[in-house]
């Protein structure tokens, strides 16, 4: 791989922590996998049919436009992003959103020759701007890359603002790739992309971070018919097949136990809430977060990257995500940064949060 993500790199080599404020993904998921007769011979060329039926009625499309695979929504976003490169003939340019998740810059990286980058600033609340995305395209642009919600801010982007983004997208001639795995923590505040353009849309999904699935490695993207049936001969012509067993347990799960799910999410409704007052408290400047669980916050920190690695993590066993990883620009330099990505799916909601927000007051003082 030629663009490897500096952040995952980081993340897996972290010692173990007492507080953990890295992750935006739910832990804790207990699951009975009591799953009875199961056919461990059967492959499905185009997903589970059960698994396909069921991703389709939660989002609300039809199954010829779910695309499903045991790879997770970063595997998805990689397939998709590899696949758009080999179809879009001429079109060697993408544009990717600034700040982001570097993952995602870095499989544009990969794939494409050129990639520019629009900014979602914070005077504006990192809100989406079409205008930006209008000045940065040119005519060689085949792909432009965005989450929604905003990663690493959470900021929403509305019907409106999609709308503008997907009308350039068809006067200019490019597809739109959306990660919008923090919107299953709150569909009912997230639009889907796909849901305004069924056409050059196209959604990548997980129940990784909302529901506590990261284990499952399930991904779903939804996407045209056409895109669709690309996606399942990339497979196809990859890796073969996707487990049936992960399909199997999605299926069950999303048969009988969506609720369970809900639940899961609803434990961490406290955290946040506590979360938000202490950060008023301290008088740290964060960007409100309506779905997910992490914080954008500015600290007096003015580096939080050597400040994570070379204090926080040795003297206090704790970390949270430095600011410099979703700030990179094209290469790999770390800037310096005071920005801070709070996350609270690794906190257990059960357990003594206080220590942790104790903590956490006692790294920022010091």
């Amino acid at each position: 791989m030629k663009h490897p993500s500096s952040y995952l790199k980081w993340y897996t080599r972290v010692p173990k922590l007492k507080h953990d404020f890295r992750s935006s993904g739910l832990s804790f998921f207990k699951y009975n996998l009591d799953l009875g007769n199961v056919n461990l011979s059967a492959n499905y060329a185009r997903g589970n049919p059960e698994t396909v039926r069921l991703l389709a009625d939660y989002y609300h499309v039809q199954p010829e436009n779910v695309f499903v695979s045991s790879e997770g929504a970063s595997g998805q976003n990689a397939r998709v992003i590899k696949v758009l490169a080999e179809v879009l003939k001429g079109k060697n340019e993408a544009v990717v959103e600034f700040p982001t998740y570097e993952p995602l810059l870095r499989q544009a990286q990969e794939h494409f020759r050129t990639v520019r980058r629009f900014e979602r600033t914070k005077e504006e609340g990192y809100r989406l701007n079409p205008d930006a995305i209008r000045r940065t395209i040119t005519t060689r642009t085949g792909l432009v890359v965005l989450t929604n919600p905003h990663a690493p801010s959470g900021s929403v982007a509305d019907r409106r603002e999609l709308g503008e983004v997907m009308q350039l997208a068809h006067d200019h001639d490019f597809f739109v790739v959306c990660d919008e795995i923090y919107a299953e923590f709150n569909r009912a505040v997230v639009p889907s992309l796909f849901s305004i353009d069924p056409e050059r849309a196209i959604v990548t999904a997980s129940f990784t971070k909302a529901f506590g699935l990261g284990g499952l490695k399930l991904g779903t993207a939804l996407a045209s018919k056409t895109m669709v049936d690309q996606l399942y001969s990339d497979v196809l012509h990859t890796i073969g097949n996707s487990s049936n067993i992960v399909q199997a347990v999605a299926a069950r799960i999303l048969a009988n136990d969506r609720d369970r799910l809900e639940a899961h999410t609803e434990r961490w409704s406290g955290l946040k809430r506590r979360m938000e007052s202490w950060l008023d408290e301290t008088n740290l400047q964060y960007t409100p977060n309506r779905v997910g669980v992490t914080y954008w916050v500015k600290t007096p920190i003015e580096d939080t990257y050597n400040w994570t690695n070379e204090t926080t993590i040795k003297k206090y066993r704790l970390a949270a995500v430095p600011g410099a990883f979703f700030l990179f620009k094209g290469d790999n330099r770390i800037v310096k940064s005071s920005m801070l990505r709070l996350g609270l799916g690794a906190i257990n909601p059960e357990a003594q949060f206080e220590d942790a927000l104790e903590a956490l007051e006692k790294t920022l003082k010091n």
